[in-house]
C-alpha cells in the first residue's frame, strides 16, 4: 500500500509543482512582452537617430543612407542567425536527460506490478467478504 500511497501524493505534488509554474510562466511571458515592445520602440528611434547622423554627418542622399542602415541591419541578423544555428545542449543539459532517465528506469523496478496489483487485490477481498456477509 505504501508505495502506491507514496506515488499518488508524489502526483499530487506535481500537479502543484506544474501549476505554480505555469503561473509564474504566463506572469513572466506577459512582462517580456512588454518588455519587447519597449525595446523595439529603443530600437526604432536608435535606427532613426543613426539614419540621420548618417545623412548629415556623411552627406548621404536618402536611399544611400537607407542602404547603409539596411546593410548593417542584415549584417547584425546574419551574425545572430549564426550564433543561434550554433547553440546545441550542453553538458548540463545532457547530464540533466541521463539522470531522468536512469531515474525513470528505477521507478519501473521499485514499483513492480506486484506491488501495484496487492492494493487492488486486498479491495476486491474486503469487498467479497461485506457481500459474503449479508
Amino acid at each position: 500500500m505504501r508505495p502506491v500511497r507514496l506515488a499518488r501524493i508524489a502526483a499530487e505534488a506535481e500537479g502543484v509543482r506544474l501549476r505554480g509554474l505555469a503561473t509564474r510562466i504566463a506572469t513572466r511571458v506577459v512582462l517580456a512582452v512588454v518588455a519587447l515592445v519597449f525595446i523595439i520602440g529603443a530600437i526604432a528611434f536608435a535606427h532613426v537617430a543613426a539614419w540621420y547622423e548618417i545623412r548629415i554627418a556623411l552627406d548621404q542622399t536618402f536611399l544611400v543612407t537607407t542602404g547603409i542602415m539596411g546593410g548593417a541591419d542584415l549584417l547584425i541578423a546574419f551574425v545572430l542567425a549564426l550564433l543561434a544555428s550554433r547553440s546545441r545542449p550542453s553538458r548540463v543539459e545532457r547530464e540533466a536527460l541521463d539522470v531522468r532517465r536512469k531515474a525513470i528506469e528505477g521507478i519501473s523496478g521499485t514499483l513492480s506490478v506486484t506491488q501495484m496489483l496487492i492494493p487492488a487485490l486486498r479491495l476486491m477481498a474486503n469487498m467479497r467478504r461485506t457481500a459474503r456477509r449479508r
